[in-house]
């Protein structure tokens, strides 16, 4: 058995790590013929088919229902193509967190989270302005300020800052782990209700997964866990510059309201 059980988030065929610590999980798969020969997050109690809005989220409340992490003291969830960086273990050129390093920092933090990203120019909430649908955050504010009004000043501060855990990347104790998704979903669910993604481009539809990055923050900040931060390695190359051209067009565009 491992201490440790970091889902991968993946929708396709990949190289993954060869230990026992990393799990790939097949997100969206209700909505894809394509089978891979990993497990699905179709089966038992899940949200499967919710995938395009919720994006890795689906893999992450398919482990909280089915109980996958039962065993383990400290789980996680990562991307194929992005993982914590580390010093021992490699996959595709890089080197990721071996269950080993993970441990000793588990010892000593409450919560490994990636390298926070710094938004020099721009505040946490004018940035999802920016570059999303405003009033869906606006949104889950209020329904935080309804259901939870203890995380309203967590909220703000975390609007008003500039910088942000993202990718929701994690790992922490089974226990934090059960009390961050009873948090989130309660409040993603209740989102979905008044959320209609009908209209959205593809990307726009991801939302949840998009609020859930702000919404992570939130509950790390509330909790007052201790962080140990990490670069976050990417396996592909990452398109940069494609993504600064396409939030300068929305944030100029204004067309996102």
């Amino acid at each position: 058995m491992s201490r440790v059980k970091i889902l991968i988030a993946t929708h396709k065929n990949y190289e993954f790590p060869n230990t026992v610590c990393y799990v790939p999980i097949y997100v969206g798969k209700a909505l894809h013929r394509q089978q891979l020969a990993i497990q699905g997050d179709d089966t038992g109690d899940n949200i499967s088919l919710k995938n395009s809005s919720f994006c890795e989220l689906t893999a992450l409340y398919w482990a909280w229902k089915n109980n996958f992490f039962n065993e383990s003291d400290y789980v996680g969830l990562v991307h194929y193509r992005r993982y914590f960086k580390g010093s021992v273990l490699q996959l595709k050129n890089q080197k990721i967190a071996s269950e080993n390093e993970l441990l000793s920092y588990l010892e000593q933090y409450d919560v490994i989270v990636a390298k926070k990203r710094n938004y020099y120019i721009e505040t946490i909430y004018s940035h999802y302005k920016n570059a999303h649908y405003i009033k869906d955050l606006d949104l889950a504010r209020e329904i935080i300020a309804q259901d939870s009004p203890g995380y309203c000043s967590a909220f703000d501060q975390v609007m008003s800052s500039r910088s942000l855990h993202l990718f929701n990347m994690f790992v922490m104790k089974k226990e934090y782990f059960e009390q961050y998704c009873n948090w989130l979903f309660a409040i993603l669910f209740k989102l979905e209700k008044k959320i209609d993604v009908a209209d959205y481009d593809n990307y726009q539809k991801r939302v949840f997964g998009f609020l859930a990055e702000r919404l992570f923050n939130v509950w790390l900040l509330k909790n007052n866990l201790s962080k140990k931060e990490l670069k976050v390695v990417s396996l592909e190359k990452e398109k940069i510059l494609f993504k600064v051209i396409g939030l300068l067009k929305r944030k100029f565009s204004r067309k996102i309201k």
